[in-house]
């Protein structure tokens, strides 16, 4: 299992100089909590930053800053880490707790942005395998019982 085969590749991206007021806008639109901060669409979106809802929040709502005057490259969170399409997924979580960071976007051999990997999508692909386990329990009680009978 790699990083790459379970991102997401449906990614909202913005460019540092977009106003926080359309960055919020974004997320809206897409139901994202979160947009990938690229140099720029046009140079194959290397990413540089990441923002969130909660930057917005903290860093704008919160201290009573202007919105209009205040862009995504002033609230993001700059020196992300990033990992590759083929990290093994295992290593991109202990990648995530390592640094303490709940978004991964991922990236391909040319460092260009692929996808994102985040803990809401490990945490999906957790439960399905722990609801495949679940049932292979119950299907192997039932053989075991008829067997007995």
């Amino acid at each position: 299992m790699s990083a790459g085969e379970y991102c997401n590749r449906d990614v909202v991206v913005a460019e540092a100089g977009t106003p926080v007021l359309e960055a919020a806008q974004l997320m809206r639109a897409h139901h994202v909590g979160n947009l990938v901060v690229v140099d720029s669409p046009a140079n194959g979106t290397n990413p540089v930053g990441i923002v969130t809802d909660r930057d917005i929040v903290i860093e704008v709502v919160a201290t009573g800053a202007s919105v209009d005057a205040l862009t995504v490259g002033d609230i993001m969170s700059a020196g992300i880490v990033t990992v590759t399409e083929d990290t093994k997924l295992m290593d991109a979580v202990a990648l995530m707790r390592s640094k303490g960071v709940r978004r991964l976007p991922v990236v391909d051999s040319n460092g260009k942005l692929a996808g994102i990997l985040t803990v809401d999508d490990v945490i999906d692909l957790l439960a399905e395998q722990l609801n495949d386990l679940t049932k292979l329990i119950f299907v192997e009680q039932r053989r075991e019982e008829r067997r007995r009978d």
